[in-house]
């Protein structure tokens, strides 16, 4: 017997959707276990569907998740909540297609921080200054607001306000962003978008991060007691979507954006 979680985005309509959801899938021998699901259900948006995997974030080498959309469509859903008889309909005749994505991992000097879409460095209270290392050798020093890495799926989130490029989906990629960078005859830096391979690790060390924030998606963490932060996709973790459609990536840009 499969166990179920249900995610949900706190209005009316998802609400809804979750009891209703709820009560058919207890009819077709789903038991609802909060704790430890083999699915969890998402009803809402690309924020509600972050918020469930950092939810289950120790879950993830058995929990698949399935979303439906109850605004327009997200990167993260195939659904919308008009197609709900379909999104059920698929789930329960086993119909889906499971695809894992990767996700970056940010490892300080005492902690470990996951990121869907991706892991920053951002100082509003100061310049913030750091050398950038990748694979072990410094790449350039760094002096501004900050920094952003991302994934594939976090490329149109965070990343792309930045100016970054959009990465086509099933790329293999990553990108570094600057976040108000300083450049003049003195400071120099890239000062352009940097996409590259999943398999590079990418180091920030400052002497001080005083006043920056690490932000793993929309949490956000003080950075006070460290000096470095390295960023790479975990080898451990992945989340495991289901996808009982097929929509292409370039209509789906073009619907949203």
């Amino acid at each position: 017997m499969s166990e179920i979680a249900i995610v949900a985005r706190p209005d009316d309509t998802s609400r809804s959707l979750k009891q209703q959801t709820e009560l058919i899938l207890k009819r077709n021998g789903f038991t609802v276990n909060e704790t430890k699901p083999d699915y969890v259900l998402v009803i809402g948006g690309d924020g509600t569907f972050i918020y469930a995997v950092h939810k289950y974030i120790d879950q993830l080498s058995t929990a698949r998740f399935f979303g439906i959309h109850t605004g327009t469509l997200g990167f993260y859903t195939d659904y919308r909540d008009v197609d709900y008889d379909e999104f059920l309909r698929t789930f329960l005749s086993g119909e889906c297609t499971e695809f894992s994505y990767p996700i970056l991992e940010g490892i300080t000097e005492d902690s470990v921080y996951y990121g869907i879409n991706e892991i920053r460095v951002e100082n509003a209270a100061r310049t913030q200054n750091m050398n950038v290392y990748i694979n072990g050798r410094l790449f350039e020093t760094y002096r501004g607001t900050g920094m952003c890495v991302s994934t594939q799926l976090g490329s149109t989130a965070y990343n792309r306000s930045l100016g970054g490029a959009v990465i086509e989906e099933g790329l293999p990629l990553i990108e570094m962003c600057e976040m108000a960078g300083i450049h003049h005859n003195r400071y120099r830096s890239l000062k352009a978008p940097f996409v590259m391979n999943d398999r590079n690790r990418i180091v920030f060390e400052s002497e001080s991060f005083a006043g920056a924030l690490l932000g793993a998606d929309s949490d956000v963490y003080p950075m006070e007691s460290v000096h470095r932060l390295e960023i790479g996709i975990s080898e451990e973790k992945k989340v495991r979507m289901l996808k009982g459609r097929t929509l292409s990536y370039f209509e789906r840009l073009k619907s949203l954006f």
